[in-house]
């Protein structure tokens, strides 16, 4: 069995998509299902159980087994770089992750778990190295306190534990995300409403629009995370990113270009996120590229033309 928690979400449904395209369905999804539109995620894929996220937790704390379970996918967790009760976001992040860290480690299941790009804060190194690490959020302070958790215990470990710091992916099972949604996504929806892709006017020594980030298509995203579950003798903290950043203007362009119409319109900064926004993202994947992970990453354009294909085929 293979174990996806937060399965009914974006990059989970995504690998639980391309578990079945393997031919495995032996797979339980881990999730919470309050927002019930995430089933739509669910509903094209073959798995042998669901388990909400609670029920799930209290039976790995009361070391209940689950038969033989190849590797845990811990994709689920609280995302929102908004929301600053830390009791809440560490209760649901940190907390959890170490639970089932340690289930783990005494099975011997291989355990690959979402970190996030968002450790390194404002800063523009983005290597996996504590002196680059600074959270400017909960969120990010939650990933950055597990990872720093899986270090302190890497050098006993017996069975394969990988961290995933993932830059900015976007592609298709996002759309339950809201707000939280891809700026491909939300570019769509525009140009779909009225032509006009909206992008943040110029901050921080940026022009309009030319805020730069490391988009990395969902796609990809899985690709690694398989090539580490068939390679379980390899493990630590990862970035997964392309390497390459790309402006905020590219993204909109790519969405115009694959609509053949529309045009950008700039709207002023947002106060509320000076100060706690990324300008600048680029993966340096040199671990990545170490481990023997050798795939290349689509480019922002091959990326949005591949998830408009899908995004705007009708029902």
């Amino acid at each position: 069995m293979i174990i996806v928690t937060g399965g009914a979400g974006f990059i989970g449904s995504n690998i639980v998509k391309a578990l079945n395209e393997r031919g495995e369905t032996d797979i339980l999804v881990v999730d919470n299902l309050t927002n019930g539109h995430k089933m739509r995620n669910l509903a094209d894929l073959d798995i042998a159980d669901y388990m909400d996220r609670l029920d799930f937790i209290e039976r790995i704390n009361n070391g209940e087994e689950f038969g033989k379970v190849q590797a845990i996918f811990h994709e689920g967790a609280t995302s929102a770089t908004t929301e600053w009760d830390g009791h809440f976001v560490m209760k649901n992040n940190y907390e959890y992750s170490k639970s089932l860290l340690h289930w783990c480690l005494e099975r011997g299941t291989q355990y690959l778990y979402a970190s996030s790009a968002s450790v390194y804060g404002a800063g523009s190194t983005f290597v996996e190295n504590r002196q680059y690490e600074h959270p400017i959020n909960m969120y990010a302070y939650s990933k950055f306190q597990f990872d720093q958790y899986v270090r302190r215990l890497q050098p006993e470990m017996q069975s394969q534990v990988v961290g995933f710091r993932y830059f900015n992916v976007y592609g298709p099972r996002e759309q339950h995300k809201g707000t939280m949604s891809s700026t491909a996504f939300h570019f769509n929806n525009q140009i779909l409403e009225n032509g006009i892709a909206r992008l943040f006017a110029g901050c921080e020594g940026y022009e309009d629009g030319a805020q730069r980030r490391d988009f990395v298509y969902v796609g990809d995203a899985v690709k690694v995370n398989l090539w580490f579950m068939d390679n379980p003798d390899k493990a630590g903290i990862f970035n997964l990113g392309t390497g390459r950043s790309q402006a905020f203007n590219d993204m909109a362009n790519a969405v115009i270009d694959w609509h053949g119409q529309g045009t950008i319109e700039y709207i002023p900064f947002p106060d509320h996120l000076r100060g706690a926004y990324q300008s600048f993202t680029e993966a340096d994947i040199s671990a990545l590229r170490a481990a023997g992970y050798s795939d290349e990453f689509l480019t922002v354009e091959e990326g949005v033309r591949a998830y408009m294909d899908i995004l705007n085929v009708a029902d």
